[in-house]
């Protein structure tokens, strides 16, 4: 396997995990990375949108929710010069209304996937990766898709084994 990019969006802020809602200092997703990255010595670029979703749980999940209706691509704060020295790209992001936060669409549809393989993986509090796949699929015809790798949220910290495995 050659040069891989850990690309991932993650949010800190109040998350429902574990059945309640909780204020997090660092998103699941992110943690999931940390441990990935530590794995792979993969680079790590975090897909950040321009305007944050409120750090409130329930007005999160609503924003996110209308912009997926509105099939909205938020614009982005940064991004990776090129993903062209990369032969993999490990895509992290939480499931937002069964498939992935409508930043992780804007990152996908800047770049040419074309000849790369993409790994995604996804934090969820029970309901997997979703539709997530076919969506990415749908997004990078040119990528090989790889099956990916649902980690319920609370169980981030503790996923290496299971990275370990899937990777």
């Amino acid at each position: 396997m050659g040069k891989a990019l850990i690309a991932f969006y993650s949010r800190a802020d109040e998350n429902y995990l574990n059945g309640r809602i909780q204020k997090l200092k660092t998103g699941n997703t992110e943690v999931a990375a940390g441990i990935l990255q530590k794995l792979t010595g993969a680079d790590l670029f975090r897909i950040e949108q321009k305007q944050p979703y409120p750090e409130d749980y329930n007005e999160c999940i609503e924003q996110a929710r209308r912009d997926q209706e509105e099939d909205a691509r938020p614009e982005l704060s940064e991004w990776p010069e090129s993903i062209s020295g990369y032969d993999v790209i490990y895509l992290g992001y939480p499931n937002y209304w069964s498939t992935m936060p409508m930043a992780v669409f804007t990152f996908l549809e800047h770049f040419d996937f074309g000849g790369k393989t993409i790994k995604p993986f996804c934090t969820h509090e029970g309901s997997g990766m979703g539709r997530s796949l076919r969506d990415i699929k749908k997004l990078c015809p040119t990528a090989e898709v790889e099956d990916g790798l649902a980690i319920r949220g609370g169980d981030a910290k503790n996923a290496e084994d299971v990275f370990r495995e899937w990777i």
